[in-house]
C-alpha cells in the first residue's frame, strides 16, 4: 500500500547539515572531519575516543580539528542532530499526511527506513547513545518523544480496526521501530547499489503482521 500524498512527501528526506563550513586544512572541511568523526564513534564508542584518536584517524594535528569545533562533544552534537533533523522531517509529514492512522504509521516507518539508509553512520551512532552526556541526554529526549507518536499511531490505529485489538500500543511501537532499527548492525550500502528501498520489504513484513484482516465481499 502507498501511502496518499502530502506536500513535499514525494520529495526525499534531506537533512541540511547544522554545520556551517569553514575553511582549513584542504580536505577537511568540518563536513568531512565530522564524517570521519562519526565512524570513530562508532567503531570505539563515544567515551572511548580522544580528540587525539580523532587527529590519529585524519591525519592532522589537534589543533586543526579545533579550527572547526569546539571539542569532541560539539561533534557528537552535530552528528545527532543530522540523525534527529531527519527524522524530525519523516515525523512531520506523517503527522501532516490527511489518512488514517494505520497509513501515516507505515508512512513514518518507511520515512524512518529512508533516512536510516541516508544517514546510516549518524543514525547508527544515536541509536548507540546512553545518555552519559547532557548532549546525549537531549537526544534521547527526542527519541522518546518519537517513540510516543508512534505509540499514539498504533493506538488510533486499534481503534479505527486496522491494527489487531490485542495489540498494546507502546510495545507495538517499540517492536516496530526495533525491527528497523536492527538495520544499522548488518545495513551495507555499497551492497545494495542500484537496489529498491529497504522500505518496501520492511514494510511488507511488518504491516501484514499489524493489520487485521477484514472479510472480502464472498466471505460475507
Amino acid at each position: 500500500m502507498s501511502p496518499p500524498v502530502v506536500p513535499g512527501a514525494d520529495r526525499p528526506v534531506t537533512v541540511a547539515s547544522s554545520a556551517r563550513p569553514r575553511r582549513g586544512r584542504p580536505g577537511y572541511d568540518l563536513t568531512s572531519v565530522l564524517a570521519v568523526a562519526v565512524e570513530v564513534f562508532n567503531e570505539r564508542g563515544y567515551d572511548g575516543t580522544s580528540m587525539r584518536d580523532l587527529a590519529d584517524r585524519l591525519g592532522i594535528a589537534k589543533s586543526a580539528i579545533y579550527h572547526h569545533v569546539t571539542g569532541k562533544e560539539e561533534l557528537l552534537r552535530l552528528a545527532l542532530d543530522r540523525a534527529l533533523a531527519g527524522l524530525a522531517v519523516v515525523t512531520d509529514r506523517a503527522r501532516a499526511l490527511p489518512a488514517p492512522a494505520i497509513e501515516r504509521l507505515e508512512y513514518l516507518v518507511r520515512g524512518s527506513v529512508e533516512v536510516l539508509e541516508a544517514e546510516s553512520p549518524y543514525v547508527t551512532l544515536l541509536l548507540r547513545v546512553r545518555g552519559n552526556t547532557d548532549v546525549e541526554r537531549a537526544a534521547l529526549d527526542q527519541r522518546r518523544a518519537f517513540d510516543r507518536f508512534v505509540a499514539d499511531l498504533v493506538a488510533e490505529a486499534v481503534r479505527d480496526g486496522d491494527i489487531r485489538a490485542d495489540a498494546d500500543a507502546m510495545i507495538t511501537a517499540r517492536l516496530l521501530f526495533g525491527l528497523v532499527n536492527s538495520i544499522v548492525e548488518w545495513y551495507r550500502p555499497a551492497r545494495r547499489a542500484g537496489s529498491a528501498s529497504l522500505a518496501d520489504p520492511v514494510c511488507a513484513m511488518a504491516f501484514e503482521g499489524l493489520r487485521t484482516r477484514r472479510p472480502s465481499p464472498r466471505d460475507q
